[in-house]
């Protein structure tokens, strides 16, 4: 009914920027709010930011000043600006969406796109 798909992602030496994109499909009535999690390997997946409907964001502290999302309304897709990346923020990026489907039983409902691989590395 619905997906998910991040893109974006790769490598990118310390001090470097990447803008990841989440594009999400199918049968939406409305999104709710967005959000980027990330997973480093050997950790638990932890919630980088998130954006509202309204155009209100919140991050994690370690990403503050540095991690910047926004989001086009009309094309179902929020972004990631990251700047100023560090090895610390290798991950493989989640994006999460809540929303409201069309028709009966409309939720809300949480989906999750599959994830883009960030590595920082000189």
């Amino acid at each position: 009914q619905v997906q998910l798909v991040e893109s974006g992602g790769g490598l990118v030496q310390p001090g470097g920027s990447l803008r990841l994109s989440c594009a999400a499909s199918g049968s939406i009535f409305r999104i709710n709010a967005m959000s980027w999690h990330r997973q480093a390997p050997g950790k638990q997946r932890e919630l980088v930011g998130r954006i509202i409907s309204a155009g209100r964001t919140n991050y994690v502290d370690s990403v503050k000043d540095r991690f910047i999302i926004s989001r086009d309304n009309a094309k179902n897709t929020m972004y990631l600006q990251m700047n100023s990346l560090k090895p610390e923020d290798t991950a493989v990026y989640y994006c999460n969406a809540n929303l409201l489907l069309q028709g009966l039983n409309p939720g809300p409902y949480d989906y999750w796109g599959r994830g883009t691989q960030v590595t920082v590395s000189s």
